[in-house]
């Protein structure tokens, strides 16, 4: 397995980059192309959490996909900076698709909570051309081919996680237009890529709304959408299991099985 960490600097600042990447072997397929998820762990654009981080990145590598894990810049960096750093990832992974076995074709961004607000704010703005102007994209190299969003924030209105929204944008929130342009149940478009959601109805973090909000916008732009409300669990849940919980308690297994049916979601291409 290639594991190494690079930097990616984008929107003047440098993000590390962690590969988890499965080699190819004689005795089954050595030109196998693999599809690959770029992993955006949450921490409210604070922090990013490391239980939705490497567990996560193993659960995918477990089922003989890449992981790639974006430790993107939080604050005092501000929005488009992660999104920025979140275009050249995927470049990279485009760019290195022979070295490091990437499927080209199936790239997808995962995103927890404010890591699923990077992810779904993507997946709606990667082809405006702020983001291809800034880093000189023409070619789609930087396209992403699915999002999956994990308890994600979406809206930056009455529903929101106030505090991710602020660490985002700082004395941005007083600005009406860069308000609207983080809301991403607003920015779905044509080349917004097909998704997978899930969310607790219970959320006391980041309300329920926010992915039914997203789910119902992708709907009415045609994008095909895959969505899972559990009805128990709080915020920030991550596997929902031993694995990122020291004291775990079982009153919400029933969430672990949304790794197994985002896993089955890649690997279906159902992009």
């Amino acid at each position: 397995m290639i594991y190494k960490t690079i930097p990616v600097t984008a929107g003047g600042e440098t993000a590390d980059l962690t590969l988890y990447l499965p080699d190819n072997t004689n005795e089954v397929d050595p030109g196998r192309r693999r599809p690959t998820v770029l992993i955006c762990p949450g921490g409210g654009y604070a922090f990013r959490s490391r239980r939705e981080a490497e567990p996560i990145a193993l659960k995918f590598v477990a089922e003989d996909l890449n992981a790639v894990i974006l430790e993107y810049s939080v604050a005092p960096a501000r929005f488009p900076t992660a999104v920025f750093q979140a275009a050249k990832a995927i470049a990279m992974l485009r760019e290195n698709a022979e070295e490091w076995n990437v499927d080209v074709n199936n790239i997808s961004i995962l995103g927890f909570s404010a890591g699923g607000h990077l992810a779904a704010s993507y997946g709606c703005l990667w082809n405006r051309d702020f983001v291809k102007d800034a880093l000189g994209f023409r070619n789609g190299e930087h396209k992403p081919d699915g999002m999956i969003l994990c308890y994600p924030v979406i809206t930056s209105g009455q529903l929101t996680h106030g505090g991710s929204i602020e660490n985002l944008l700082g004395d941005g929130v007083n600005d009406p237009e860069l308000m609207e342009l983080v809301s991403c149940e607003k920015q779905g478009n044509a080349d917004t890529p097909h998704a997978f959601i899930w969310h607790t109805f219970e959320d006391g973090g980041v309300p329920v709304q926010n992915s039914l909000m997203m789910a119902s916008a992708l709907a009415e732009k045609g994008i095909n959408t895959e969505l899972h409300i559990f009805p128990r669990g709080g915020h920030g849940l991550s596997l929902s299991s031993e694995t990122v919980y020291g004291n775990y308690k079982h009153d919400t297994d029933e969430v672990q099985v949304w790794i197994d049916m985002a896993i089955r979601w890649v690997k279906a291409k159902i992009l």
